[in-house]
């Protein structure tokens, strides 16, 4: 690996997680109040499924136009963090869509995606090694 591309500590990847989910939360918020208003113009029987359709399109739209703009979100702007593909480039939407995919699936399933981290050669998470992405350090 070049100074260019080293890779942030496990740590570092983990805190910034944790205020990735602290704007989920605001995200999902927002996203079961559009839900609920929606559902006065449609019928209440269909709040639970909208909410969930628009909280995972909300997720993953914000996701995928955050990685493909500047390769940060906030948090990992906060702790100088970038998303690029493997070949040092800008992430395309649909790999991005992909990585956010892998991602929630690797975290549910029981951190499989951190626990891989610590036996990959590169330190990189499991969803990043499937996607065909990279988290680096920035500044």
């Amino acid at each position: 690996m070049t100074a260019r591309a080293v890779t942030p500590g496990i740590g570092r990847r983990l805190l910034s997680l944790v205020y990735e989910i602290l704007l989920l939360i605001a995200v999902a918020l927002l996203a079961g109040g559009t839900a609920a208003a929606l559902a006065h113009i449609t019928s209440p029987a269909y709040l639970r499924l909208l909410t969930q359709i628009i909280g995972i399109a909300t997720c993953a739209a914000y996701f995928a136009w955050q990685w493909h703009r500047s390769g940060q979100t906030l948090p990992m702007k906060t702790w100088r963090m970038r998303l690029e593909t493997v070949d040092g480039v800008r992430v395309a939407v649909p790999q991005a869509l992909l990585r956010a995919t892998l991602a929630t699936a690797g975290y549910l399933l029981l951190g499989i995606s951190v626990i891989w981290a610590f036996i990959d050669r590169d330190r990189q998470f499991l969803h990043d090694r499937l996607a065909g992405t990279r988290l680096v350090v920035t500044g």
